[in-house]
């Protein structure tokens, strides 16, 4: 028997020190996504494979991705409990978790600041393009692999023309694109170019094609004799794994410490300006809690530190605001705060009570 074994694979940052001073290095961990949701969560569920101060997270991911790939040629052979025989294992990813900016890395992007800021569509451009009918319909194009794999390769070309600097950067916002393994190379070929492209005082100035062959053959150096395929993001060519579909949103950062976190820090400005914080914390502390997952919301701690909250009280937060702020701020706000509630519990939505419903099944 053979089974295929999806994987959750995790990559991020993080400080290997136990006192303060940061250490940054980065971690790549492993789970089965085929456990359940309770197990999954379960510290013994979690498998470490890598950890460097010095290799890039592409670096790392390369590494993984040989290894995974290796299992479909040489399956992994080991013996099922269950029904009593050997079995053959191929893991393949199924997602890749992590947070913005790490994500973003991983899909060879620019990150949330960039002109098209999506990592998964090309919603982006100017105020006056967003209103075009293109600028519309480019928020239902998807980006694929292999269109920012050879978007990449593009950018490598760009930076040996002359003026290879501002290409770059015009590409790079035109896109979104900007692959952090293959950022030294470019680098390097637009330092060399701006040398050889500079006239200077006294000196015959080369020739296009002298300069072209000269970036050409620093490029041949770089690259070690190794295809240009493999320097590139390894993630963009791997087998199974559209990696910008497969890198779903941490909700985290981008809801709970992104919109709620802002969004609460002008109420609580308006509060403190209406002189209305004292009423706001009476009625937090006396709000029916059933239905909460947290016991207490602390209010005293919430409003004494509302401007140092953590997740989990912007989670409860967003769910009782509504009632707690109906005539203390403007209608505007309060309809924020409803949009926000009904939001945060859609996406902390841990369970389905009807499976019967969300299960696929073949027509007879």
């Amino acid at each position: 028997m053979v089974y295929t074994v999806p994987l959750i694979v995790f990559m991020d940052d993080v400080s290997g020190n136990v006192s303060k001073q940061w250490n940054k290095h980065h971690v790549v961990y492993v789970s089965n996504a085929l456990l359940p949701r309770q197990m999954l969560e379960q510290e013994f569920s979690i498998r470490f494979i890598s950890s460097s101060p010095h290799a890039t997270p592409m670096e790392l991911m390369r590494g993984l991705k040989d290894s995974i790939q290796k299992t479909t040629d040489q399956p992994i052979v080991t013996f099922d409990v269950k029904h009593q025989e050997e079995v053959m294992l191929i893991p393949y990813n199924l997602i890749i978790a992590g947070d913005n900016p790490m994500q973003a890395e991983e899909c060879s992007h620019g990150g949330l600041k960039c002109n098209y800021f999506c990592r998964t569509c090309k919603v982006g451009g100017t105020n006056v393009e967003k209103r075009t009918d293109k600028g519309y319909c480019d928020i239902f194009q998807l980006r694929t692999p292999e269109e920012t794999h050879s978007q990449v390769k593009r950018q490598i070309q760009l930076s040996k023309l002359s003026g290879g600097t501002d290409k770059v950067k015009t590409a790079v916002s035109q896109s979104g694109v900007r692959d952090s393994a293959t950022s030294a190379i470019v680098d390097r070929l637009l330092e060399l170019g701006k040398a050889l492209w500079k006239r200077v005082v006294g000196k015959p100035a080369l020739s296009e094609a002298e300069v072209s062959a000269r970036l050409d053959s620093e490029l041949d150096a770089l690259l070690g004799g190794q295809p240009l395929d493999d320097h590139i993001n390894p993630l963009l060519g791997m087998q199974g794994l559209d990696v910008h579909k497969d890198t779903p949103t941490e909700i985290l950062h981008t809801i709970l410490l992104g919109v709620v976190k802002y969004f609460w820090g002008q109420t609580a400005y308006i509060l403190e300006k209406g002189q209305s914080l004292r009423i706001f914390q009476t009625r937090l502390e006396s709000i029916n809690k059933d239905g909460l997952n947290s016991p207490t919301l602390h209010a005293d701690y919430i409003v004494r530190y509302k401007g140092g909250l953590v997740g989990k009280h912007f989670k409860s937060l967003a769910q009782v605001m509504p009632y707690l702020i109906y005539d203390l701020v403007p209608q505007t706000v309060l309809e924020g705060w409803s949009i926000i509630g009904r939001l945060v519990v859609l996406l902390w939505h841990m369970s389905i009570e009807d499976t019967e419903s969300y299960l696929v099944s073949a027509p007879h």
